[in-house]
């Protein structure tokens, strides 16, 4: 009798990072240095990269080589210069598929600053208010362009600087991202926050509800009847609310979770449609398509390289 292999192993989770492993040996600050913003260089390959975590936000510059992103349910390409920024708890991972015979000495170049801190102080000294809408947008993971060359500067200040100087430095590097308009959000979908506006709670309760029920018909004309509103006037606020239009929004979600699927299990891809709400699998591909660039069947594949590094 042959066995066959498994070709999808199941339940491929983020390993999560703990403070034990960030060891000098691998380019971390020494913990007992570390304050508020830590930097860590390192090169590749390493035992760091991996599909990972953590409860720090972290901005992610590469230096050198080229090779294939992994940010929550983003796979891309990436090369000197990328420059990206991930919230707490997103996993992510860089794979260059490029690297010459021993590796190269430096290709990753990182901040990772805690989020408890930062966001009380934003709620304390109105000048830090700028940063919220950032912090916001990088729980999705945020990709900023035209920007390698500066943060590589910024980098260097934080890291030759020590106390308030550090502070001060780190303060100036996210000015300068959060004044940056040429960027790309890389994974899922969040609702956009609005605290002017006391009907978001009503998406809000909208939304999760579409998360937890993808497999139901959602229909903008019955969502907008709970809410009393017209469906041109429902439409208009959707939009404003999520930055998309509600049609659009509800497909996000399922290829988003269909993503999630493809990455942590070994269902069969006509179940994960059926899960995930399509009608059928000929429209899951194509809208798939549309919103990754590759098929449900190529995701899949090209997710297993977060684990086994070059193919």
């Amino acid at each position: 009798m042959t066995i066959q292999n498994r070709t999808i192993p199941r339940q491929l989770k983020p390993e999560r990072e703990q403070e034990h492993a960030r060891s000098p040996d691998l380019g971390y600050e020494a913990q007992e240095t570390a304050g508020f913003v830590r930097c860590l260089s390192h090169g590749f390959p390493t035992p760091l990269a991996r599909w990972h975590y953590h409860d720090e936000y972290e901005l992610h510059l590469i230096t050198a080589t080229s090779g294939k992103a992994f940010v929550g349910d983003w796979i891309g390409p990436f090369q000197p210069g990328h420059l990206v920024l991930t919230g707490p708890r997103l996993p992510h991972n860089w794979l260059s598929m490029d690297t010459p015979e021993g590796g190269v000495p430096l290709r990753d170049l990182v901040i990772q600053f805690d989020h408890e801190p930062l966001i009380k102080s934003v709620s304390l000294i109105p000048e830090l208010a700028e940063l919220q809408p950032l912090l916001e947008r990088a729980r999705n993971g945020i990709e900023f362009f035209e920007m390698g060359e500066r943060a590589e500067r910024h980098w260097h200040r934080i890291k030759q600087a020590t106390g308030l100087r550090r502070l001060a430095a780190f303060i100036d590097l996210m000015g300068d991202l959060a004044a940056c308009n040429d960027y790309r959000l890389l994974s899922n979908v969040q609702l956009q926050s609005d605290d002017d506006d006391a009907s978001v709670n009503q998406i809000h309760v909208l939304v999760t509800r579409i998360i937890d029920h993808l497999n139901e018909t959602h229909s903008a004309a019955t969502m907008a009847r709970e809410l009393g509103m017209s469906e041109s006037r429902f439409s208009r606020f959707f939009r404003k609310a999520t930055g998309n239009t509600f049609t659009d929004f509800v497909n996000r979600v399922r290829i988003s979770r269909a993503c999630q699927l493809l990455m942590d299990t070994d269902q069969q891809i006509c179940l994960i449609c059926d899960e995930v709400g399509f009608n059928n699998i000929a429209n899951f591909n194509r809208r798939f398509l549309e919103s990754k660039g590759m098929t449900p069947r190529e995701f899949r594949k090209q997710s297993l390289t977060r684990f086994r590094g070059r193919h």
